[in-house]
């Protein structure tokens, strides 16, 4: 009773409440793990405190939708300081390429949230050691997006 599907502007979703404990849960979302802090705890009762292993739900193509889903890793991650998505949203453009040399302040991808374009920019001076995410993936707030080493 810990697996839900969801299905939300046409793109499924699989919720899995791996563990609970007070008002934190640890959540897999489509296979990517999560921690959710609620707002006031559920009943202990009902409370998961075993993980479950399930195995993803195949999704459509997902469009470009305010939604957030999880980006699939396009590689793995490189060495060096992680861009992390700051809000969940969309991918419109990626400004650079694994191997180009960065600096500081320098904007390296556009994320579309709540109809606007976000510039994230290098937290650091560096060369781009690998990009996780697609245009026009949809990424939760957290996310990794990219390496810079």
């Amino acid at each position: 009773m810990n697996k839900f599907e969801y299905k939300v502007q046409g793109v499924d979703y699989e919720v899995e409440i791996e563990e609970m404990e007070g008002n934190i849960a640890k959540v897999s979302v489509n296979g990517i793990p999560f921690e959710v802090e609620l707002k006031q705890p559920i009943n202990p009762a009902k409370a998961i405190t075993r993980p479950k292993v399930v195995a993803p739900v195949a999704a459509a193509a997902p469009a470009p939708a305010p939604a957030a889903r999880p980006a699939a890793p396009a590689a793995p991650a490189g060495a060096g300081a992680a861009v992390k998505a700051p809000l969940p949203g969309t991918i419109s453009s990626i400004n650079v390429k694994v191997g180009d040399k960065v600096n500081a302040g320098d904007t390296v991808l556009v994320l579309e949230a709540m109809k606007m374009q976000n510039n994230i920019e290098a937290e650091n001076s560096g060369t781009v050691t690998s990009i996780l995410v697609n245009q026009g993936d949809s990424v939760m707030e957290g996310a990794t997006l990219l390496t810079i080493g």
